[in-house]
């Protein structure tokens, strides 16, 4: 696949849609971002303009994981501050391992001994504590995203994303699925990378031209 291609945002969402979809609030998506605890990795370093923070689908993932250690099980932010920090140095990811919590600890397992054990500490812990559940983000981003059947197989402008042309009902700019189409890849290949489009957009996005 080209460079081209391997930048392709999947999918990217706001702020708004991102506390809609994850439970957190958006002034506390915005406090975490001032406070370089978790920012969006879609993010333009002007955060003054519009649309200046977009969330990726691993983002919401993320942020589902933190709804639930923070506003549900009420884990203190210095401690997810620290557990961040280690989870970065074991190269892992909020939503890239399964965490847990005991008596406001976040805990996971270590790929290396397969024992639970406290993030920050290392301490071992003998009890199954409490599993924190994320995956039923991709069902949430779904039900969200259910479009209107007029939609299919039309082309619109996106004016709070520099006027870029995009299949109508969506964010995706035809941009990206050209650039998929110019890597070889075929339009059933590009709808499994967009679930949400039919093969009507794939081709009416395929067929569009920004010129005329």
């Amino acid at each position: 696949m080209s460079k081209k291609a391997e930048t392709i945002v999947i999918a990217a969402f706001t702020e708004e849609e991102a506390a809609r979809l994850t439970g957190l609030s958006v002034r506390q998506l915005r406090h975490w971002d001032r406070t370089n605890f978790f920012a969006p990795s879609l993010g333009n370093e002007n955060r003054k303009l519009a649309y200046a923070r977009l969330y990726s689908f691993k983002d919401l993932v993320a942020l589902r994981v933190l709804d639930e250690l923070r506003n549900e099980s009420r884990v203190s932010m210095q401690h997810l501050r620290e557990v961040k920090e280690k989870l970065l140095a074991l190269g892992e990811h909020w939503s890239s391992t399964i965490l847990y919590v005991l008596k406001k600890k976040v805990v996971f397992v270590n790929n290396e001994t397969k024992q639970h054990e406290e993030v920050v500490s290392g301490q071992g812990v003998l009890q199954i504590p409490l599993q924190v559940v994320a995956g039923d983000m991709q069902e949430r981003v779904r039900l969200w995203r259910q479009r209107d059947s007029s939609a299919a197989g039309r082309i619109e402008k996106r004016h709070g994303f520099g006027n870029t042309s995009v299949v109508a009902g969506t964010r995706i700019p035809v941009g990206n699925i050209k650039a998929f189409a110019e890597s070889g890849y075929s339009i059933e290949q590009i709808m499994r990378e967009y679930p949400t489009l039919t093969r009507s957009d794939v081709e009416a996005a395929l067929a569009f031209d920004s010129a005329a």
